[in-house]
């Protein structure tokens, strides 16, 4: 007996309160909203850096242009930026749309769908990144034993743009690294025993 005089026994103590599911549910999605949006922007800026960054060098007589498809690694960062800002603002559109709504996801194949490709895109971007930092190490310090030579000396501009628009892509990477535990979370709560039963899907 408590002090209002209403008796409370273990059996019936409320553990998980329907405010509280409704609030962890707008703070879920609140946080996957502003995660999408600097991916997308994170991708765009890197490159828009990587992208129109060039710069000319004379080499005895020979006028040589430096440009990210000169490096395979390169072209593979743009190409998952692109991606990556594209499927971002994709599920910007649908995030914002289910807020308006006022819904919450509550359908599993969707949750699949957006899961998988969350994880994709995570891989995706930690694979680019990984790519083109190697490559840009390789850049700046070169490697002797392969004879190949550090050309960060010779084109300096070119080399620190390029690794601004490094440093953007790995913020996108973690960002979507992020995103996927956010994603996984709410997937995986649709199959625990405190789902709302009558929320509306997306």
């Amino acid at each position: 007996m408590n002090n209002l005089g209403v008796g409370i026994s273990p059996g019936n103590a409320l553990v998980y309160h329907g405010t509280n599911l409704k609030v962890i549910d707008r703070r879920v999605r609140v946080a996957e909203l502003v995660i999408r949006c600097l991916i997308c922007g994170f991708s765009v800026l890197s490159d828009l850096l990587i992208g129109t960054d060039s710069q000319v060098k004379e080499i005895f007589t020979i006028r040589k242009k430096a440009r990210f498809t000169d490096t395979k690694a390169l072209v593979f960062l743009v190409v998952a930026n692109g991606v990556s800002a594209a499927y971002s603002l994709i599920q910007v559109v649908r995030c914002v749309v289910g807020m308006v709504r006022g819904r919450v996801l509550v359908h599993k194949p969707l949750a699949w769908a957006i899961f998988t490709g969350d994880q994709a895109m995570a891989y995706l971007n930690v694979a680019a990144v990984g790519a083109a930092a190697q490559s840009a190490v390789f850049a700046k310090f070169g490697q002797t034993e392969l004879q190949w030579m550090n050309i960060c000396n010779m084109y300096v501009k070119f080399c620190n743009q390029v690794g601004e628009g490094i440093a953007m892509a790995l913020l996108v990477s973690v960002c979507a690294v992020a995103l996927s535990c956010i994603s996984a979370f709410s997937l995986f709560r649709l199959f625990g025993k405190n789902k709302a039963k009558g929320s509306s899907g997306w």
